[in-house]
């Protein structure tokens, strides 16, 4: 590859990472005034459906497009892509149309395997977006593949907006027409196929304007006489390499899906009551757009390595792939713990802001502690994908979702909602352990270099401790924290506390080298104070 398409690849893997940035703050943000409208019984109708869109949404954005994107840039001229992208879209009309007929014509099913019959509606609303995932998938992974990212950044962008105004608006209108909440599911859930036609019409306008560059391969009719990918092959990719990609990138969908079929039911089985129990739903459903967030700020600074990361797989240089590699595994493993620890010290301060009250700290808490581990798992598979090693982390996935499912089961009926909180770590660090077997044996002694995991532990926890204190010395004698707006004021104290203290521990530890400080933004400037 030379320098300048290397350049070009670099500045659009860039792009691409800011409107996936964007797009996650957007997913995370909206539930708050999401719930604060509907409420917890509202917000659990709503997050009982949402795994199954965030499947749909991880096959059509972050998953298939990736894979085709690779599939064709290995090809050797346009003509090849053009056969490829053909066949590409006839497989994944006939994958989309078989998940369509599925959910939407077994939406009775589903809901009575969720425990509650009413939600079908809201089901087969969700269900068209799969009838867009062909021309999603293709015409992304058409860009991707060619080096053309702006279309994908800002049809991903603007899917994400109008998805969160048309269920902003379906909130409103809940409460102004007096909807009961499937109702307002209902509306909620048809973001995603008008989101989805929104983004297929930006790609589409991105097409027709760079007619003239691609409508020798994209538009091209098909040679029988050229080389192609059987769709034999093809189709054992995509069930190996492409699934692979689509269900670890869904890892944390999967988990809420396995909670949408057993917490419900399983509280209802302890002898709560339906509304208690959604109630109780609607609480610990809470902590998925906190952990959205913690995910963001603690992925965000080894994200700018990932560009680094495949261009020493691409160059064979070996020696620079493991430098960059351990690089990412320290600074994920650095800001998830900051990240962690902070949204668990100041959970009841946060929860009231941002939901108005108190409940659930304590199931909530335990919660942020998939944000540690789900980081480490997703920088763990960036490795041994830009190695092209799927196998394994399959197999993690697959027990990780086992333990889920049979932790839910026994403890939920023993200890209530906490129970969901525990399995969901206890499966993400299965599938840590698991994964990190096919870590090369540099990497799996990263964290035994140079002590720093007891330094970040001994860091974090005099981190909690002084946020701890300074924020119910604050409480006591200025703020009474009875009230939203104290609490959001305890909140960004503790914040501006827990970081200063956290990044004055980092240099004074040597937790993080010249070079991972210099890669993080304002890096230089804080490495001068």
């Amino acid at each position: 590859m030379d320098n300048q398409q290397m350049r070009k690849t670099m500045n659009g893997a860039v792009l691409l990472s800011l409107a996936a940035l964007i797009a996650k703050i957007l997913s995370a943000v909206y539930r708050v005034p999401f719930q604060n409208i509907v409420g917890n019984t509202g917000f659990y109708v709503y997050q009982q459906v949402y795994p199954i869109y965030g499947i749909g949404m991880t096959i059509a954005l972050s998953g298939l497009p990736v894979f085709l994107s690779k599939l064709i840039a290995e090809q050797k001229n346009e003509k090849r892509q053009t056969n490829l992208i053909k066949k590409v879209f006839m497989l994944l009309a006939v994958f989309s149309i078989f998940l369509f007929s599925l959910v939407f014509f077994g939406s009775d099913w589903i809901a009575q395997g969720m425990g509650d019959r009413q939600l079908s509606p809201i089901i087969q609303s969700v269900s068209w977006l799969f009838l867009l995932v062909p021309v999603l998938t293709t015409t992304r992974g058409y860009f991707q593949g060619t080096f053309h990212m702006m279309p994908t950044a800002v049809s991903q962008v603007v899917e994400q907006v109008i998805r969160v105004t048309v269920i902003l608006l379906a909130a409103f209108l809940y409460k102004s027409l007096n909807w009961d909440v499937y109702q307002m599911g209902t509306a909620a859930m048809s973001s995603s196929w008008i989101a989805g036609l929104a983004a297929s019409l930006v790609l589409g306008i991105a097409l027709l304007r760079n007619r003239e560059t691609v409508e020798d391969s994209f538009f091209y009719l098909e040679d029988e006489s050229s080389e192609t990918i059987r769709y034999s092959l093809l189709t054992r990719r995509f069930m190996t390499e492409g699934l692979a990609i689509c269900l670890l990138s869904a890892l944390l969908i999967l988990l809420q899906l396995i909670d949408s079929f057993t917490l419900y039911k399983g509280l209802t089985q302890s002898g709560i009551s339906s509304e208690l129990a959604k109630n109780a739903k609607g609480i610990y459903d809470r902590g998925q757009p906190l952990i959205q967030l913690g995910m963001i700020v603690a992925t965000a600074f080894s994200t700018t390595l990932i560009p680094i990361l495949s261009r020493a797989v691409t160059e064979k240089k070996e020696t620079k792939f493991l430098r960059s590699a351990s690089s990412m595994v320290r600074m994920t493993l650095t800001f998830s713990i900051a990240a962690t620890t902070g949204l668990i010290v100041l959970m009841p301060y946060i929860n009231q802001f941002l939901f108005g009250d108190r409940s659930g700290v304590r199931i909530l808490s335990i919660y942020m502690l998939a944000i540690l581990f789900a980081s480490l798992i997703g920088t763990y598979n960036a490795i041994l994908q830009s190695r092209n090693q799927y196998y394994l982390t399959m197999v993690a996935l697959m027990i990780g979702l086992l333990v889920k499912w049979l932790a839910n089961t026994w403890l939920i009926i023993k200890i209530g909602t906490i129970g969901a909180s525990i399995a969901t770590v206890l499966s993400l660090v299965v599938i840590l352990f698991v994964v990190r077997l096919g870590l090369p044996v540099v990497l799996r002694k990263e964290f035994k270099k140079n002590g720093i995991v007891f330094k970040l532990a001994w860091l974090s926890l005099a981190m909690a401790t002084i946020v701890w204190l300074g924020t119910q010395f604050i409480e006591k004698w200025i703020f009474n924290g009875g009230h939203r707006i104290d609490a959001f004021a305890l909140t960004i104290l503790g914040v501006i506390i827990g970081v200063r203290v956290f990044l004055y521990g980092l240099s004074y530890l040597n937790v993080l080298t010249i070079r991972e400080w210099l890669s993080l933004p304002f890096g230089k400037k804080m490495l001068r104070k």
